[in-house]
Protein backbone atom coordinates (compact mmCIF):
# COMPACT_ATOMS: atom_id res chain seq x y z
CA UNK A 1 0.00 0.00 0.00
CA UNK A 2 1.79 3.79 -0.82
CA UNK A 3 1.03 6.01 1.25
CA UNK A 4 -0.60 9.38 0.17
CA UNK A 5 1.41 12.53 0.01
CA UNK A 6 0.38 15.19 3.10
CA UNK A 7 -1.93 17.88 1.36
CA UNK A 8 -0.76 21.26 2.15
CA UNK A 9 -2.62 22.55 4.92
CA UNK A 10 -5.21 25.64 4.29
CA UNK A 11 -5.05 27.09 7.79
CA UNK A 12 -1.36 28.06 8.73
CA UNK A 13 -0.03 30.66 11.82
CA UNK A 14 3.08 32.44 11.47
CA UNK A 15 4.04 33.05 15.14
CA UNK A 16 6.71 35.20 14.24
CA UNK A 17 4.44 38.04 12.30
CA UNK A 18 3.38 40.69 14.69
CA UNK A 19 0.49 43.32 13.67
CA UNK A 20 -0.12 47.12 15.21
CA UNK A 21 -3.42 48.63 15.17
CA UNK A 22 -4.24 51.67 13.33
CA UNK A 23 -6.63 54.32 14.15
CA UNK A 24 -8.38 57.36 13.56
CA UNK A 25 -9.62 59.90 15.82
CA UNK A 26 -10.07 57.05 18.39
CA UNK A 27 -11.33 54.47 16.36
CA UNK A 28 -10.09 51.10 15.33
CA UNK A 29 -9.36 50.89 11.62
CA UNK A 30 -7.32 47.85 11.21
CA UNK A 31 -4.31 46.32 11.51
CA UNK A 32 -1.12 46.20 9.47
CA UNK A 33 2.68 45.05 10.03
CA UNK A 34 4.74 47.90 11.41
CA UNK A 35 6.72 49.02 8.96
CA UNK A 36 3.44 49.19 6.43
CA UNK A 37 1.80 50.75 9.36
CA UNK A 38 4.10 53.72 9.73
CA UNK A 39 4.46 54.65 6.50
CA UNK A 40 0.51 54.60 6.21
CA UNK A 41 0.03 56.81 9.45
CA UNK A 42 2.41 59.11 8.17
CA UNK A 43 1.08 59.58 4.41
CA UNK A 44 -2.65 60.17 6.02
CA UNK A 45 -1.53 62.45 8.97
CA UNK A 46 0.40 64.37 5.72
CA UNK A 47 -2.34 64.52 3.91
CA UNK A 48 -4.83 66.00 6.22
CA UNK A 49 -2.32 68.58 6.83
CA UNK A 50 -1.93 69.76 3.66
CA UNK A 51 -5.86 70.06 3.63
CA UNK A 52 -5.52 71.97 6.50
CA UNK A 53 -2.83 74.32 4.33
CA UNK A 54 -4.55 74.20 1.24
CA UNK A 55 -7.69 75.70 3.36
CA UNK A 56 -5.97 77.93 5.12
CA UNK A 57 -4.60 79.88 2.04
CA UNK A 58 -7.62 79.70 -0.03
CA UNK A 59 -9.51 81.47 2.97
CA UNK A 60 -6.37 84.10 2.60
CA UNK A 61 -6.59 84.28 -0.59
CA UNK A 62 -10.33 85.15 -0.58
CA UNK A 63 -10.30 87.15 2.40
CA UNK A 64 -7.84 89.27 0.34
CA UNK A 65 -9.63 89.27 -2.24
CA UNK A 66 -12.77 90.25 -0.29
CA UNK A 67 -14.70 87.01 -0.49
CA UNK A 68 -16.30 84.90 2.44
CA UNK A 69 -15.80 81.79 4.19
CA UNK A 70 -17.87 80.20 1.24
CA UNK A 71 -15.79 81.49 -1.70
CA UNK A 72 -12.77 79.53 0.46
CA UNK A 73 -14.72 76.88 0.24
CA UNK A 74 -15.14 77.08 -3.52
CA UNK A 75 -11.61 77.92 -3.65
CA UNK A 76 -11.01 74.36 -1.67
CA UNK A 77 -13.05 72.39 -3.94
CA UNK A 78 -11.76 73.80 -7.66
CA UNK A 79 -7.95 73.12 -6.94
CA UNK A 80 -8.93 69.71 -5.30
CA UNK A 81 -10.94 69.10 -8.59
CA UNK A 82 -8.05 70.03 -10.58
CA UNK A 83 -5.77 67.74 -9.11
CA UNK A 84 -7.85 64.41 -9.19
CA UNK A 85 -7.65 62.63 -12.25
CA UNK A 86 -10.41 62.52 -14.62
CA UNK A 87 -12.44 59.00 -14.87
CA UNK A 88 -14.23 59.80 -17.96
CA UNK A 89 -13.86 61.37 -21.57
CA UNK A 90 -10.38 62.58 -23.58
CA UNK A 91 -9.50 63.65 -20.41
CA UNK A 92 -8.92 60.50 -18.91
CA UNK A 93 -7.50 59.13 -22.03
CA UNK A 94 -5.16 62.06 -21.84
CA UNK A 95 -4.19 61.34 -18.38
CA UNK A 96 -3.65 57.19 -19.13
CA UNK A 97 -1.24 58.22 -21.98
CA UNK A 98 0.82 60.53 -19.74
CA UNK A 99 1.01 57.80 -17.39
CA UNK A 100 2.21 55.42 -20.08
CA UNK A 101 5.10 57.68 -20.66
CA UNK A 102 5.79 58.08 -17.50
CA UNK A 103 6.07 54.20 -17.06
CA UNK A 104 8.54 53.87 -20.24
CA UNK A 105 10.34 56.53 -18.73
CA UNK A 106 10.85 58.71 -22.00
CA UNK A 107 10.97 62.56 -23.37
CA UNK A 108 8.06 63.54 -25.24
CA UNK A 109 10.15 63.65 -28.03
CA UNK A 110 10.47 59.92 -27.74
CA UNK A 111 6.81 59.17 -26.68
CA UNK A 112 5.46 61.08 -29.95
CA UNK A 113 7.56 58.44 -31.71
CA UNK A 114 6.43 55.19 -29.47
CA UNK A 115 2.84 56.67 -30.69
CA UNK A 116 3.73 57.19 -33.91
CA UNK A 117 5.17 53.61 -34.52
CA UNK A 118 1.59 52.21 -33.50
CA UNK A 119 0.08 54.26 -36.00
CA UNK A 120 -1.15 57.20 -34.09
CA UNK A 121 0.10 60.79 -35.28
CA UNK A 122 1.57 63.43 -33.93
CA UNK A 123 -0.63 65.56 -34.12
CA UNK A 124 -3.50 63.30 -33.04
CA UNK A 125 -1.76 62.66 -29.71
CA UNK A 126 -1.57 66.98 -29.58
CA UNK A 127 -5.37 66.67 -30.21
CA UNK A 128 -6.15 64.03 -27.26
CA UNK A 129 -3.96 66.11 -24.91
CA UNK A 130 -6.02 69.33 -26.54
CA UNK A 131 -8.96 67.31 -24.91
CA UNK A 132 -10.54 67.43 -28.51
CA UNK A 133 -13.22 64.13 -29.70
CA UNK A 134 -10.87 61.21 -30.04
CA UNK A 135 -11.66 59.49 -33.78
CA UNK A 136 -12.79 56.08 -33.84
CA UNK A 137 -9.74 55.26 -36.04
CA UNK A 138 -7.26 56.05 -33.36
CA UNK A 139 -9.17 53.51 -31.01
CA UNK A 140 -6.85 50.78 -32.18
CA UNK A 141 -3.76 52.58 -31.96
CA UNK A 142 -4.97 53.62 -28.50
CA UNK A 143 -5.40 50.44 -27.19
CA UNK A 144 -2.05 48.90 -28.18
CA UNK A 145 -0.43 51.93 -26.71
CA UNK A 146 -2.31 51.87 -23.16
CA UNK A 147 -2.86 48.02 -23.08
CA UNK A 148 -6.60 48.07 -23.29
CA UNK A 149 -9.09 46.76 -24.91
CA UNK A 150 -11.16 48.74 -27.69
CA UNK A 151 -14.46 47.98 -25.55
CA UNK A 152 -12.61 49.53 -22.27
CA UNK A 153 -11.76 52.78 -23.65
CA UNK A 154 -14.99 53.11 -25.50
CA UNK A 155 -16.70 53.14 -22.04
CA UNK A 156 -14.20 55.38 -20.84
CA UNK A 157 -15.20 58.02 -23.38
CA UNK A 158 -18.76 57.18 -22.66
CA UNK A 159 -18.58 57.30 -18.99
CA UNK A 160 -19.87 54.19 -18.28
CA UNK A 161 -16.06 53.16 -16.59
CA UNK A 162 -14.15 54.40 -14.75
CA UNK A 163 -10.17 54.54 -15.27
Amino acid sequence: MTAIPDEPQAWKSYSSDSYVSITYEDELIGFCKPDFASRIVEAMNDDERLRRALRIACTDLASLSGGSSMAADDLVAFYLAKTTQPKTGTAAIAALLRQRQDELDVSNKEFMRFCESYRLSKAELQAIYAGEEIDSAMLMPLSRILGRSIEDLLQMLDGTMEA
